[in-house]
């Protein structure tokens, strides 16, 4: 099974060391990186696969202040990447997940879109986000503490954004009130690390941003998965009669919960669990959710000894 993460956990030095390191993860970003070259031109950004496979690779503060969408179409080629290196080594999953901005990946990757019109997708949204203002803050706590922090600071506009574990959760908001969260944290020695994303999201105020998203993944074509897609923020697999450009949209408006849908595919009992992206937060939420199933988690390209043959 493949677990396709949000924006939250991207490393643009963790890609290149793996396309560096094994050959098969280079073929794969060679492939998904020319595809996504074509939907660049198209949006008038820069070819991303000569920037990231070449010889000096951006840091992540460069692919951040670049053109909007250039660090949206990365993460996608990354998730991309990694998932086409795994189904050449294991073949294909038995199902996905996806989470947040990962629900995209997760349905090219089940051929619900095509790789071009994932790709298109992903910068859409990236344009939708622009106009989004706010931020997102991680806070090292259960649901009803964060729920608590937020009720104690005073705050209007902050919800919960994701919830990743019963050890973490995303909070969404202004910057201001997420700064008096963030404080209110602090003096209940709760962690709270903002997140180095320039919008919010999750968020019930965005609904003409998520109406807008809707209608540009109305444009692409929609094919029949392959194997189920489960999503975070529907809390269960997507079926044929979903209106899937409205279901992708809710991901700006509505809240993320990993545990839950982790819990139903652990019904389909994998035998391992892939994260399909560069980082390894979702292999660590899906190892506390799943401790009681006999499930092997990998994060292949963040944890030494998590090979992805």
């Amino acid at each position: 099974m493949h677990l396709f993460p949000g924006q939250g956990d991207f490393s643009v030095g963790a890609l290149v060391r793996a396309v560096r390191a094994d050959a098969s993860m280079r073929t794969a970003a060679e492939q998904v990186f020319e595809a996504i070259d074509g939907v660049a031109g198209e949006r008038g950004l820069r070819p991303l696969g000569p920037w990231l496979l070449g010889p000096t690779p951006p840091t992540a503060r460069e692919l951040a202040g670049d053109a909007v969408g250039a660090a949206q179409l990365a993460l996608f080629g990354a998730s991309m990447t990694v998932h086409q290196a795994l189904c050449r080594s294991h073949g294909a999953p038995l199902a996905v997940v996806g989470v947040s901005f990962g629900e995209i990946a997760a349905l090219t990757a089940a051929g619900v879109l095509t790789l071009d019109d994932g790709a298109r997708a992903a910068h859409d949204l990236a344009r939708v986000l622009s106009a989004c203002p706010g931020g997102l803050t991680l806070l090292a706590c259960p649901e009803r503490a964060a729920r608590d922090l937020i009720d104690g600071a005073g705050t209007r506009d902050v919800v919960v954004a994701v919830v990743n574990d019963d050890r973490s959760v995303v909070v969404a908001g202004s910057v201001a009130e997420l700064a008096r969260v963030e404080k209110a944290a602090a003096l209940t020695e709760v962690t709270a690390l903002r997140l180095r994303l320039p919008f919010t999201s999750h968020h019930p105020a965005l609904q003409a941003e998520s109406e807008a998203f809707a209608r540009a993944v109305r444009a692409y074509d929609r094919a029949e998965a392959r194997f189920p897609v489960h999503s975070a923020v529907a809390g269960r697999a997507y079926t044929a009669a979903d209106d899937l450009p409205r279901r992708l949209a809710d991901c700006l408006v509505r809240p993320a919960r990993v545990p839950d849908v982790l819990r139903q595919v652990a019904l389909c009992e994998p035998d391992v669990v892939f994260e399909a992206g560069t980082g390894s937060a979702l292999a660590s939420s899906a190892r506390a959710v799943l401790s009681r199933h006999p499930t092997l988690v990998r994060a292949p390209l963040a944890e030494p000894g998590s090979p992805s043959r």
